[in-house]
């Protein structure tokens, strides 16, 4: 396998796995049977466990791939943004540069020889992922290199820049508030007789 294509099995998260068949799955009734079947029948993982599951598991790959190679408890956030500007190179997001004659056109009339990069969008919830799979596999929160300012100031870099290059600003979406509902004056009459 190419050094390349080695780095894109790694950054798309794919993993080869061995699929083994279980001993005695043929019908015994012995005790071992029961116990071996109960094992199996884990709750498969949701969507988002799977996928942050792949994460972890390419990150730690990405760390063991750097020479030399990086201990996961000696990982900070430069690791991380190396990592995020590695993943660049696999982005299928056009991204017109300052020069480029489309550069702020929502839907360009043709093409153009700008990089393709990660998405905002990718990026921001990859990182979410990770910053969740670092704790649950023992990380401290106050050392969580994905929770850090320099990874939140790279994020939202990355989304203003995408969003002048495409000429679409990027617009927050505000949380719905459950507002606290208040009877109306008119409401608060409504018992009484008009008078």
């Amino acid at each position: 396998m190419s050094s390349s294509n080695k780095g894109k099995d790694v950054a798309e998260g794919s993993s080869r796995s061995s699929s083994a068949s279980v001993a005695g799955a043929g019908g015994g009734s012995g005790s071992g049977d029961l116990h071996n079947h109960q094992q199996q029948q884990a709750p498969p993982l949701s969507r988002y466990e799977s996928q942050k599951r792949r994460d972890w598991n390419t990150f730690g790959q990405y760390l063991r791939n750097q020479r030399p190679p990086v201990a996961l408890s000696q990982c900070n956030s430069n690791h991380v943004l190396d990592f995020l500007r590695y993943l660049d190179q696999f982005g299928k997001t056009k991204v017109h540069l300052q020069g480029c004659v489309f550069f702020g056109q929502p839907e360009p009339p043709g093409p153009c020889t700008c990089p393709l990069r990660q998405a905002w969008g990718s990026l921001d919830a990859l990182i979410g992922r990770l910053r969740a799979a670092f704790e649950e596999n023992g990380g401290l929160p106050e050392a969580n290199p994905f929770a850090s300012g320099t990874i939140r100031v790279y994020l939202r870099d990355v989304r203003d820049s995408q969003a002048k290059a495409r000429g679409i600003p990027y617009k927050k979406k505000k949380k719905k508030r459950n507002p606290i509902l208040k009877p109306s004056s008119h409401d608060d009459n409504s018992n009484f007789p008009m008078q």
